[in-house]
């Protein structure tokens, strides 16, 4: 790929991020600042990121196909790379049919809006794709960059690495929480969970990795609520971090609960001491 992401980047819809955020993220290190929540089809959030920052990578992680069109994006695409050379990858995806009302045919759809990305001269090399199961992750690494998994496990990156094969990039999301109470922990991650798990996307993905509708029903089991947000100290974050790269990520994006905007950057910074 034309960007190097680096090993670990930081992702939050575009309401938790901020100039002050973007900058101390980039100064801890983190080489990937990754943008949530179907951002628009003008990329201004992106473009704040950029113009707060000096040479970190800025993403977006997804712009939803349902939502913008592709030609408008490719343009925006056009204006963010004129105006910071090398720093802008575009990630798009599918929505939810729970959440998209014209949801239809998620394959052909995707296919469809990399033609239209393509006509509009994104380079392959400079977009990514949201990607879970077997058929889409192939065609990440076949029209994209690669994949940009989101609610995962290690063991799906380790599955997702043997589909995309060595060249694809892989950067799954990993959601963590700097909590050393078990049961403190486990109520936050489950309320912040608890949306996701009614998703069908997300709960078929789980179920192909092995866990029931017992793990997931009723907020998720303690092994599932674990698994999906990381918490305790910063070293004990940084080893369930490592087992995504272990299993063949390229960059880990961690996602922070538990703090908002500015709040969230002593413990990026924490974390930083140990991951960077």
């Amino acid at each position: 790929m034309a960007v190097d992401l680096g090993r670990f980047g930081v992702w939050h819809q575009a309401d938790k991020w901020g100039p002050e955020l973007a900058a101390g993220v980039e100064q801890a290190g983190y080489g990937a600042l990754w943008i949530g929540a179907s951002p628009a089809a003008d990329l201004r959030d992106a473009e704040v990121l950029l113009a707060s920052t000096s040479s970190v990578v800025v993403g977006t992680s997804i712009v939803n196909l349902w939502k913008d069109d592709a030609a408008p994006v490719a343009e925006s695409y056009h204006r963010l790379e004129e105006e910071h050379p090398g720093r802008f990858v575009l990630g798009v995806g599918i929505g939810h049919p729970e959440r998209d009302r014209e949801y239809k045919s998620p394959y052909e759809s995707i296919v469809d809006y990399l033609d239209a990305l393509d006509d509009g001269k994104v380079p392959v090399d400079r977009r990514m794709l949201a990607a879970l199961g077997p058929r889409v992750l192939k065609l990440s690494a076949e029209r994209t960059a690669g994949a940009l998994p989101y609610l995962t496990t290690p063991e799906h990156t380790r599955r997702a690495r043997e589909t995309l094969g060595s060249r694809a990039l892989l950067v799954p999301e990993q959601k963590v929480l700097l909590e050393t109470d078990d049961e403190i922990a486990r109520a936050v991650a489950r309320d912040y969970l608890a949306s996701y798990l009614k998703l069908s996307n997300y709960t078929s993905n789980l179920k192909r990795l092995g866990y029931s509708d017992e793990d997931i029903d009723n907020g998720g089991s303690d092994e599932l609520v674990d698994t999906l947000v990381l918490h305790g100290t910063a070293v004990e974050i940084a080893e369930g971090l490592q087992a995504h790269l272990d299993a063949g990520a390229d960059q880990v994006v961690v996602q922070q609960l538990g703090k908002e905007g500015p709040d969230l950057l002593p413990g990026y910074e924490a974390l930083a001491t140990v991951l960077i």
